[in-house]
């Protein structure tokens, strides 16, 4: 198996984010790298870079998925951030367009109120180079797929299933595992994205969600409690050529290995319905009991159970980094689960 990163991701470290009116230290920073490559190095396996960072390709396929105006705005926003009097370094909205805006603005504060839905993707001047070097992670992981490996896994920092055709949220810039997908699509005609993260993956739900193509299910904590709190429901099942194709099986908080796994159970079989010719997998390791996001309770052995319930799909799949966040666990729950990926 291939394994994916680039150390162009750290130039994304934002210092804080906005957490119940508080600015906190961000969770989301290259520590999580760090740990993550740990937990690899634990079972003997180091990650390459991916060959292009920024190139035509990636930008076409990333256009595939994203709004071009979302693309120019993560790209331009700092730089025009900085030319408003009075600006701080770190880019972050302070309007939102709730209930829906009537037309675009054009004034940067206006731009980052419409694209970014939350408080928690805030940009440097870095920012974007380590967005994009994490989509090309995915890219490279989806490619090594295409090429003929039975699996590939992309560390990708930031992560990417809340960021929607024009929206950034939950730390999430550009939607790696729909970007994964996009690539599978290219030679495969079923594609399906099983996201086990502990939040719903609302971006990718909003991404496919008209579309019959890609399948998109999604194992979370429940959003009547917890974050996205507005994306999530089991009634969300997909709208036109995609009704039908969009599954979603909201967890009660607190939900321990047992009932996670019983529910993974359902959403497999869900998607083996579906006959995909590959899988994406948005792999959330902030299910487990004591992540500083913790919302459901899974210890670190359950994630092992969760590989070995992945791998038996027998598909071609890409393992896209998402959730996980600083804990002394985080390493050993992605060694757990690709232990358990592996020896199935």
């Amino acid at each position: 198996m291939k394994l994916f990163y680039h150390p162009d991701q750290q130039r994304h470290a934002p210092p804080t984010f906005l957490l119940r009116g508080r600015a906190v230290d961000s969770p989301e920073g290259p520590v999580r790298a760090e740990l993550l490559t740990r937990g690899l190095a634990s079972m003997g396996l180091a990650m390459t870079p991916p060959t292009v960072v920024d190139g035509p390709r990636l930008r076409q396929r990333l256009a595939a998925i994203h709004a071009p105006r979302y693309l120019e705005f993560l790209e331009t926003i700092h730089a025009r951030w900085q030319a408003l009097p009075n600006a701080a370094e770190i880019v972050a909205p302070n309007v939102h367009p709730c209930g829906g805006g009537h037309h675009y603005p054009r004034h940067p504060v206006g731009l980052v109120g419409w694209h970014m839905h939350d408080m928690a993707c805030p940009m440097t001047a870095d920012s974007f180079a380590g967005i994009l070097a994490s989509a090309a992670c995915a890219e490279a992981a989806a490619d090594a797929v295409l090429a003929g490996e039975d699996a590939a896994y992309a560390l990708c920092r930031p992560p990417g299933h809340h960021a929607g055709p024009e929206r950034a949220g939950g730390f999430c810039f550009l939607n790696n595992a729909a970007l994964a997908a996009t690539v599978l699509r290219e030679r495969h005609e079923r594609v399906a994205i099983l996201d086990v993260d502990l939040h719903h993956g609302n971006g990718t739900q909003d991404i496919f969600y008209r579309r019959g193509d890609v399948w998109t299910g999604s194992l979370h904590a429940d959003p009547a409690d917890f974050y996205p709190f507005f994306w999530g429901g089991a009634d969300e099942t997909g709208e036109g050529e995609g009704a039908g194709a969009n599954v979603n099986l909201p967890l009660p908080l607190g939900s321990d290995g047992a009932a996670f796994l019983a529910q993974l159970d359902r959403l497999i079989e869900r998607l083996e319905a579906f006959r995909p010719e590959s899988v994406v997998v948005a792999l959330g390791l902030d299910a487990h009991k004591d992540d500083p996001l913790a919302g459901l309770a899974l210890e670190t052995e359950d994630f092992t159970a969760v590989g070995r319930r992945i791998a038996a799909l027998g598909l071609p799949i890409v393992l896209v980094q998402e959730g996980g966040y600083p804990t002394e666990h985080l390493g050993d729950n992605l060694a757990a689960f690709l232990g358990g990926f592996t020896a199935a």
